[in-house]
């Protein structure tokens, strides 16, 4: 199949977003599809307010036409409801052709956590964007039923997976972190530094273990500031990240938001244990074998610190890219069932 994919999210950005749309792109391509992205890289763009490393592309019915069209695809995913998403989503409907949608990010809490105001209206939208696809691609179970709780039901579960060459319990460990931590325990985050992911609830804890961060955003600043105890290393890749992985005794997800948590697999992967809230995301990918979740996050910690590692590695090796591509390729044959009696997207 030739498959386009429109998303708002896309490199150079580094977000859970993006990684999952490489792999399945790497993991379609070898099947032997021919997929396409259709970006903010394509289309003049602008910062997005308090995200400027975001771009909002600035994409009309017209630009986005040009593009879909211009590639033929056999099957159209829209993977998020930014301004590419919606410029897609009309062009579609307008030729009454039907399209998958995703839903990876919680707009509603986002907005709910950055502002104060009530997610209300933002699930309206949400309703209205997802509404006509032929299926909503959700990662887990809890995610599949709140949507169905707020009006959005015909989900499609579409997992994820972890890159079990990149992250593995076998490899060097970070030296830096060793010295740093000395004889302390090694905490470690990984992720957006923002409002959403709750890094106060981290970095706030009272403990003598030393506190690690990897990543960047609008938030850093302020937490380099306020936790000038805490280790923040920057943003790390490759070889460099699974080390931090590897080094660390606990991994700490504090997120409430996250529909997933793509950096809970990858610690697994590397021997890790994680400490999480009960929280969508933590709630469906964590065993109580390989972790700990609950309302007390400094208590989940020292519950995750006594889990094995070889487990935690194991446990990780459920999560592939080949079985979450299975899934999506599912729904695109959802896609094609509808498309039988519409106009090929070849014509249009």
């Amino acid at each position: 199949m030739r498959i386009a994919i429109v998303s708002d999210a896309w490199t150079p950005q580094v977000n859970g977003v993006v990684r999952t749309l490489e792999a399945t792109r790497a993991a379609l391509e070898t099947r032997g599809h021919v997929v396409r992205i259709i970006g903010p890289d394509r289309f003049p763009s602008l910062p997005c307010p308090t995200y400027p490393e975001i771009r909002l592309a600035l994409a009309g019915k017209v630009r986005i036409a040009q593009h879909i069209e211009g590639f033929a695809p056999d099957a159209l995913h829209i993977a998020t409801e930014g301004p590419l998403g919606w410029a897609a989503r009309r062009w579609a409907k307008k030729r009454r052709l039907p399209f998958t949608t995703a839903f990876h990010t919680h707009f509603p809490e986002y907005v709910r956590r950055r502002t104060g105001l009530s997610p209300a209206f933002i699930w309206k939208l949400m309703r209205r964007f997802h509404g006509p696809s032929s299926a909503v691609l959700c990662a887990t179970p809890t995610l599949a039923s709140e949507l169905a709780s707020r009006g959005i039901g015909h989900s499609h579960r579409w997992g994820r997976g972890v890159d079990l060459t990149a992250f593995s319990p076998h490899g060097p460990l970070d030296d830096g972190m060793v010295a740093a931590a000395g004889l302390q325990r090694r905490l470690l985050y990984v992720g957006r530094l923002a409002p959403e992911k709750n890094l106060d609830a981290f970095l706030s804890l009272p403990t003598a273990a030393a506190k690690f961060v990897i990543g960047d955003g609008p938030q850093r600043a302020e937490l380099e500031r306020r936790y000038p105890t805490a280790h923040f290393l920057g943003c790390r890749t490759g070889e460099a990240l699974a080390a931090a992985y590897r080094t660390a005794d606990v991994f700490v997800f504090p997120s409430l938001t996250d529909t997933f948590g793509l950096v809970m697999i990858e610690a697994l992967a590397s021997g890790t244990p994680v400490a999480a809230f009960d929280a969508m995301g933590p709630r469906d990918v964590l065993d109580r074998s390989v972790g700990a979740t609950g309302p007390d996050l400094a208590a989940n910690i020292e519950r995750a610190a006594t889990r094995d590692r070889a487990a935690c590695a194991r446990y990780a090796q459920s999560f592939t890219w080949d079985a979450a591509t299975d899934q999506f390729e599912r729904a695109l044959r959802i896609f094609a069932e509808e498309r039988a009696g519409s106009p090929a997207l070849r014509s249009a």
